[in-house]
């Protein structure tokens, strides 16, 4: 936790940025395991990465639509939550298949909605907690733009029992702006603190993080 707020760093590669990012006090350190995303790490390569810093945080595996063998394998690799990205169209019976398989506490549910399309509220009964990230045509996160703070926050309002948490552009620069208007608990920076994709930056992470304890002062 920084001050009252849940953190998360997504996309991480290197293990001097997940070591960085557990020091500055993110609660959960995500890995892609998504091969068409540019911060893609394969499980052979993640099992090495696991070894070589502390078990602190939870680890997050970031999936797109999942089989339940991959599920298997995620969890077979001591991953602690499973964070899947989906269409908002996904079958129903696949969202529970889903939940079945992990268990909805530790399910993170990510629709990928576009303008205009309705979050389905008929996946809250599947997750705990659900990731709001900004709709990318030709990708599933990762674009680095702000996403809709207001709608966030109609939503978070409308169904308090569930987690949410905020995705998409955040950085040191907007985070502040990013609570005052999505009134978030629980944010995940990905781009906003990187050099590269998947290659973070410690003075971005830094600043983040002194950003996100300031905003709450």
């Amino acid at each position: 936790m920084i001050g009252h707020m849940a953190l998360k760093v997504c996309g991480l590669r290197r293990a001097e940025d997940a070591r960085l990012a557990a020091e500055l006090g993110a609660d959960y350190l995500g890995f892609i395991l998504y091969p068409k995303s540019p911060r893609y790490l394969a499980l052979g390569d993640y099992a090495g990465l696991a070894t070589t810093y502390p078990h602190g945080p939870k680890r997050v595996a970031v999936m797109v639509e999942p089989t339940l063998e991959d599920l298997d394998w995620a969890q077979e690799a001591g991953f602690d939550r499973f964070q899947i990205h989906a269409r908002a169209d996904v079958s129903h019976d696949v969202v529970r298949r889903w939940s079945e398989a992990v268990g909805p506490a530790f399910l993170w549910l990510a629709s990928k909605l576009p303008p205009g399309v309705a979050f389905p509220v008929d996946w809250l009964p599947f997750a705990n907690t659900f990731l709001i990230d900004t709709y990318h045509a030709d990708g599933f996160g990762g674009s680095g733009k702000t996403g809709d703070w207001s709608g966030f926050a109609a939503l978070a309002a409308t169904h308090p029992e569930k987690t949410w948490v905020l995705a998409g552009g955040l950085s040191p620069d907007n985070i502040a702006d990013a609570l005052a208007q999505s009134g978030a608990r629980f944010v995940d920076v990905n781009s906003g603190v990187e050099d590269a994709p998947g290659e973070k930056s410690a003075e971005k992470l830094r600043a983040f993080a002194a950003a996100l304890a300031a905003a709450q002062n």
